[in-house]
């Protein structure tokens, strides 16, 4: 089984920056894809930014400029560098990432989730 840990997560003002970090472990054979999502109180969980394994990158349109996700596949890391927060950031981020385990079985890994709160 292959685990996913969120960290980073936090309080800060508008404006402010934040990183999260997400550290993959387990049974890896192979990892693809790699993303953050959120999800607001009351809302559907959403895409944020989503990077292959050979570094390509698309982002939901509201982050664009202001985020940037970045994986270290020797470690199994992803990260999300978060610039100029806003209060409607505020969410919950889950990190996901679609694996390969070493019995070759494929399935979709999730995080616990960090909460994110921009607030003055």
């Amino acid at each position: 089984q292959v685990q996913l840990v969120e960290s980073g997560g936090g309080l800060v003002q508008p404006g402010g920056s934040l990183r999260l970090s997400c550290a993959a472990s387990g049974s890896i054979f192979s990892i693809n894809a790699m993303g953050w999502y959120r999800q607001a109180p009351g809302e559907q969980r959403e895409l944020v930014a989503r990077i292959t394994n050979s570094g390509r990158t698309n982002y939901v349109a509201s982050v664009k400029g202001r985020f940037t996700i970045s994986r270290d596949n020797a470690k199994n890391m992803v990260y999300l560098q978060m610039n100029s927060l806003k209060p409607e950031d505020t969410a919950v981020y889950y990190c996901n990432a679609d694996v390969v385990d070493s019995s070759r079985k494929f399935y979709i890994s999730w995080g616990q989730g960090t909460q994110v709160t921009v607030s003055s």
